[in-house]
């Protein structure tokens, strides 16, 4: 598991670059292009279960959604930020894109530490040490098992039909 630590304020247009907007669209399009403009070798390197840890305003900037679909898609464990832009947060609640908000996990980790993300327990590990956070709701959690809201959403509706 590989964990990138970035600072404050990083936005929408350094998560996915906005001169693509318009010509890409599916993950597979998306995920060459993840942070270029911040770290290069991001797209290249990260792998399922790999984790973001980041400082302030995650996420700020516009409300596309090619930054969370695109995180999602890399297959990232978590992104634990000090905090996070209100609309980012949502489209990654949408794409089923796992944030959590623990300044105190960002703050203790030091490099080369393991960090691990219990979203259930509201608990995030940082290089042995625990960090409380308020737990997830159960329908957050199950937005984000169910792989999106959309996934959710025909879920349920399955189950409404019987």
């Amino acid at each position: 598991m590989t964990v990138f630590k970035y600072g404050d304020d990083v936005n929408t247009d350094l998560l996915f670059p906005g001169r693509y907007t318009y010509t890409c669209a599916k993950a597979e399009e998306i995920l060459p292009h993840l942070l270029e403009d911040l770290d290069p070798a991001f797209a290249g390197s990260v792998k399922p279960g790999d984790v973001i840890l980041a400082g302030k305003n995650f996420g700020c900037g516009s409300s596309r959604e090619q930054p969370a679909l695109g995180l999602k898609a890399a297959g990232l464990q978590a992104v634990v930020a000090k905090s996070f832009a209100r609309i980012f947060f949502r489209a990654a609640i949408n794409q089923g894109l796992l944030l959590v908000e623990c300044p105190e996990a960002v703050e203790a980790y030091r490099e080369g530490d393991e960090v691990a993300v219990d979203a259930a327990r509201g608990v995030v590990t940082a290089g042995g040490r625990s960090f409380a956070f308020p737990a997830l709701p159960p329908e957050i959690l199950a937005i984000r098992d169910a792989g999106g809201l959309l996934p959710y959403a025909r879920k349920k509706l399955r189950e409404a039909r019987g």
